[in-house]
């Protein structure tokens, strides 16, 4: 590895042995990604704000103390966070129009990436208030995926998955409501990490969106992905949630033991129509096959949802109406981020004091499969990805339908608070990437890791890039 070459297929655990070892500096990498998003921002506008000037100041300050025989898990790398996490200096404005004013301090997951030495080059797009699995919007545009620039990446993480999977950077923080790292992962070939409510804090918030959105990781492998989430890992003394610490690294160079793994396709009740693209099943049932070549023990069985979608609503408006209070300039919100509100305010109370109750309930139902197995097996979306435009110009409920037609797998997890990753599934006739998902209970994260990473090495997933085919 020379000075002179920073390859796109340079992952996050490669660029931190190379800063150690000293074949390549901060600086470089740094100006590398920043020459790089450049280049792809008309492309692919996978970043909101890109921090030029500050981050190459960041990776000389990062040179200088790896100079000095200093070391941190991710010292002198150039990463990317989600706009809805806050950094110094930089404004906050989760996908909306306006002038929204600069943050004076970072968020809790921000923080400890800089404590980890992690040069943050930019934040990433995400559509308004992260509410729909596209990344577009009238306050930026289109957010276009790098396996097919006609279809979308996924939401609401749709940058972070865009930066990552074209190379921009070796991985980033998103964060996940209703699948919003998952649903972008497989819909561009990545490795999704959705952990357990708390793993990575979302302070400034207590919890976010009344517990349903936590933060998460996207990386071509899951050796990068462990390191990422291990480095943004903690809690703040004033989170909700504050979950034992774990070791992802070292959960990922452990082999499972043998699993009994439960194969689902079923949906939880919505009352909406939606079914399950053969491609995306076909896809799942070769990822089921591969893991009893493993030598564990695949059956199909599904979770008891029962009546979970009654829960997810009143959380999930309450909080975009909760966030719509500090927009600056309202009136520039999409019409549907309105009825959003609207459904906040009502089921604000009552509603939403009975939804967090059911939590233990719903907990006991759904958990009653891991009484009997260790993981379960589900598609992460029921559709590849969608066109661009596809879900422009719908109106609030033919909005809700199509997302849920479109993505019924993943909310789920969100209600229980629980831990989920996305693995690449494979490629449709098209080209276009699918993903499955790895579910369990709490503070499984190191089950499912391990498990991610032997079939990762019987798959060889990361190899396969964007422009390359199958």
């Amino acid at each position: 590895m020379s000075e002179s070459a920073v390859p796109t297929a340079f992952g996050l655990v490669d660029m931190v042995g190379a800063l150690a070892e000293g074949t390549v500096s901060a600086r470089r990498l740094t100006e590398e990604a920043l020459r790089r998003i450049a280049a792809a921002q008309p492309e692919f506008n996978a970043f909101r704000t890109v921090r030029a000037e500050a981050a190459l100041a960041e990776a000389d300050a990062a040179d200088r103390r790896l100079a000095a025989g200093e070391r941190l898990p991710l010292l002198g790398v150039p990463l990317a966070v989600k706009d809805d996490m806050d950094v110094t200096g930089e404004p906050t404005a989760f996908g909306c129009a306006g002038a929204f004013a600069p943050k004076t301090a970072d968020s809790e997951a921000v923080r400890r990436l800089r404590a980890a030495g992690a040069v943050i080059v930019g934040k990433t797009q995400t559509p308004e208030l992260g509410q729909w699995p596209f990344t577009e919007g009238g306050a930026f545009g289109e957010t276009r995926n790098p396996w097919n620039r006609a279809y979308t990446p996924g939401g609401s993480s749709g940058g972070s998955a865009a930066a990552v999977a074209a190379g921009l950077v070796p991985a980033a923080l998103g964060s996940d409501g209703a699948g919003s790292v998952r649903i972008p992962a497989a819909w561009t070939h990545l490795v999704g990490v959705k952990p357990q409510r708390g793993r990575i804090s979302t302070w400034p918030e207590p919890e976010s969106f009344h517990g349903l959105t936590v933060n998460g990781v996207l990386a071509r492998t899951v050796a990068d992905a462990a390191l990422l989430l291990d480095a943004a890992s903690g809690s703040h003394p004033e989170d909700l949630h504050r979950p034992a610490r774990i070791s992802a690294v070292e959960a990922v160079r452990r082999t499972p033991r043998r699993l009994r793994i439960a194969l689902s396709f079923a949906m939880a009740f919505t009352a909406t129509p939606k079914s399950l693209d053969p491609e995306v099943r076909s896809a799942v049932e070769r990822l089921a096959a591969r893991l009893e070549s493993l030598g564990h023990e695949v059956v199909p069985e599904d979770p008891r949802y029962g009546p979970i979608g009654l829960t997810f609503v009143p959380r999930a408006t309450s909080g975009v109406r909760d966030w719509v209070a500090r927009v600056p300039d309202p009136a520039l919100l999409d019409p549907r981020t309105h009825e959003a509100v609207r459904t906040g305010r009502i089921l604000g109370g009552v509603a939403l004091r009975a939804s967090r109750r059911a939590e233990t309930v719903l907990r006991r139902r759904v958990g009653e499969v891991f009484d009997r197995f260790d993981v379960v097996l589900t598609p992460t979306t029921a559709t590849p990805p969608l066109r661009i435009g596809a879900l422009s110009g719908l109106g609030a409920m033919a909005t809700d339908r199509a997302m849920i037609a479109a993505c019924p797998y993943a909310w789920t997890w969100n209600v229980l608070g629980w831990p989920g990753v996305n693995i690449p599934a494979g490629l449709t006739a098209d080209g276009l990437p699918m993903g499955a998902q790895l579910l369990g209970p709490a503070d499984s994260e190191p089950l499912l890791l391990g498990l991610a990473a032997q079939v990762e090495a019987a798959e060889g997933w990361s190899a396969v890039r964007p422009g390359q085919g199958r």
